[in-house]
């Protein structure tokens, strides 16, 4: 435990994510407002990726953790991101 690197963030950091985080929820809730078909929710899941990698990666900090863990994280998100898609699959060829 002692051997352990400590990472230390500015604030200006936690800073630019939030104001991210906030711009992409906002873009989310506007692309709701146009039409676009069945790429809607295409749209709003690219968005919620995006704050979902910057939430694991900076609030999480997975960025600083060892890389098995980022292996084991990028896994899960292929995992759900296969399961995602062949959802899409049953629905389309339904």
């Amino acid at each position: 435990m002692e051997k352990e690197k400590h990472h230390i963030v500015p604030y200006k950091v936690y800073f630019y994510i939030l104001i991210a985080l906030i711009t992409l929820t906002f873009m989310s809730i506007g692309i709701t407002k146009i039409n676009l078909g069945g790429y809607s929710v295409l749209g709003a899941l690219v968005f919620s990726t995006i704050k979902s990698v910057l939430v694991l990666t900076w609030f999480m900090h997975l960025k600083f953790d060892q890389p098995f863990l980022r292996f084991m994280v990028g896994f899960v998100a292929l995992l759900f991101f296969a399961i995602i898609f062949i959802t899409f699959l049953d629905y389309y060829y339904r």
